[in-house]
């Protein structure tokens, strides 16, 4: 897996689903009715945005990516707008136009909230998504992903025609589900519930060692390839069969609206996969592109530029990490094969002792982590008067080193609690020990980790540093 961003512009995704358009009313709410109890919004602006499966084309084109989208729509003027609309950005349109009308969504909203939702919709015939097919297998061409985007609505009536030609193209299916009976995306590569849609086919979800256990046993009677779940506040969970289970922690944002967000996911994820990322990346730009479409009012997408610099910001290739970062950087290095070797220590005054011992550390495998002690423990562990340099500098200064991939700060005397969660595979220390003295050494055995214990430079110690100085 490569540590780079994808480059979107030669990713192909097509498109088959529900067409909406979403109408917003904006206004101020500034008095209540004469009439009834209700409150009287004062419309300044009516903005038409597309919604359903067009969003899901609008994220895919935003972000760079080519987007062909196919579907239903109505003979009248809301179809004539998504098309424009979605014509100005690129989207190449395969429609059926039905006498069953768009569908329409609209909203009035004041103060960037949601005072009423009005759905201007009727199914469509249950033979009308037959129409669609020969529209796909005209766009699918140079395709390298086909997206279902279902909202029950009558336009994936029948998704194993669709699953089939994907599977003729030799290209990956992922599919937005919806509805009670899961058994019509069987073959399906990737299907993306969230938490509430997974407990409606498997029943209530206990624990997470019950989430893993349901999420297996879906994805075999259906023949899944990968079930991710968006779970809100909780992140994502990305199952595979057979495979350990990847959770994405939630990154925090302060929420504007939750609209669309389903969307933005399952298209950065198609967007991804298409500009050749493998599976976890895309997980991982799917979760970035989520928090930042939460943040914003209505209908939203996100670029790709704006996805390139929320990446940059949250997730780094190398310095500081959180817990938190840390621990999702290494599982996504594992999952390619990479070694991690870890050490840790005070690193109060940087000194040439350090940097070779650091060179030998990294030798010895893909990825380097340096645990720093924090501020309190280094003061417990060295006196009164240390440390000289505090925790963020100290920080700085490791994370500027080329051969430290990722340095975290540690509270406590030692980083066993850390070690625990991220298991590396080489455990490293310095000085004067035996390996039977390295603190961490049985959990890394239990695991089946190395541990080894390096020389230090001779005359190289922070402490007859600090003392010659204040001699």
């Amino acid at each position: 897996m490569s540590d780079q961003f994808p480059d979107f512009h030669n990713a192909k995704v097509a498109i088959v689903g529900d067409i909406m358009l979403d109408r917003f009313f904006h206004g101020d709410a500034t008095r209540i009715s004469p009439e009834a109890p209700v409150p009287v919004v004062h419309v300044r602006k009516v903005e038409d945005l597309p919604g359903g499966a067009a969003n899901v084309a609008v994220n895919i084109a935003s972000l760079g990516a080519n987007a062909v989208l196919c579907g239903l729509v109505g003979q009248d003027d809301d179809a004539g707008k998504l098309s424009k609309s979605l014509a100005s950005i690129g989207v190449d349109c395969g429609f059926h136009h039905s006498e069953t009308g768009t569908i329409v969504k609209s909203r009035i909203v004041s103060s960037r909230q949601q005072l009423l939702r009005m759905d201007f919709e009727t199914k469509y015939a249950e033979k009308e998504w037959q129409f669609t097919l020969p529209l796909v297998e005209e766009k699918i061409n140079e395709a390298q992903v086909l997206l279902l985007s279902d909202y029950n609505k009558g336009t994936l009536a029948d998704p194993q025609a669709l699953i089939a030609l994907a599977k003729k193209n030799n290209i990956p299916v992922l599919i937005d589900p919806k509805g009670s009976d899961f058994r019509k995306y069987k073959g399906a590569d990737c299907l993306t519930p969230n938490f509430s849609e997974l407990q409606e086919i498997v029943g209530e979800v206990t624990s997470e060692a019950d989430l893993e256990i349901k999420a297996q046993n879906l994805m075999r009677e259906l023949e899944l390839g990968a079930l991710l779940v968006t779970r809100s506040e909780k992140g994502m969970s990305l199952f595979r069969p057979d495979r350990t289970e990847l959770h994405l922690p939630a990154i925090t944002k302060e929420v504007s609206d939750v609209t669309g967000a389903g969307d933005t996911v399952i298209a950065t994820l198609a967007a991804a996969l298409a500009a050749g990322a493998e599976m976890e990346s895309a997980v991982m730009f799917a979760n970035i592109a989520a928090s930042v479409v939460v943040g914003k009012p209505g209908t939203s997408a996100i670029s790709g530029p704006e996805l390139e610099l929320e990446y940059h910001k949250h997730h780094q290739n190398r310095g500081f990490m959180s817990t938190e970062q840390l621990l999702l950087m290494v599982k996504l290095a594992k999952s390619r094969g990479e070694k991690i070797v870890f050490t840790n220590g005070c690193f109060d005054i940087l000194h040439a002792g350090h940097v070779v011992y650091l060179q030998q550390a990294r030798a010895l495998g893909d990825r380097l982590i340096v645990a720093i002690n924090s501020d309190e423990s280094v003061k417990k562990l060295k006196g009164e008067g240390r440390p000289i340099n505090t925790v963020d500098r100290r920080l700085a200064v490791l994370a500027g080193l080329e051969m430290v991939d990722w340095v975290t700060p540690f509270e406590g005397d030692t980083p066993e609690e850390l070690l625990q969660k991220i298991k590396p595979d080489v455990l490293v220390k310095g000085g004067d020990y035996s390996e039977d003295q390295v603190v961490g050494k049985e959990i890394v055995d239990a695991y089946g980790g190395e541990v080894k214990v390096m020389s230090l430079v001779d005359n190289c110690s922070t402490t007859d540093i600090v003392n010659k100085i204040r001699s």
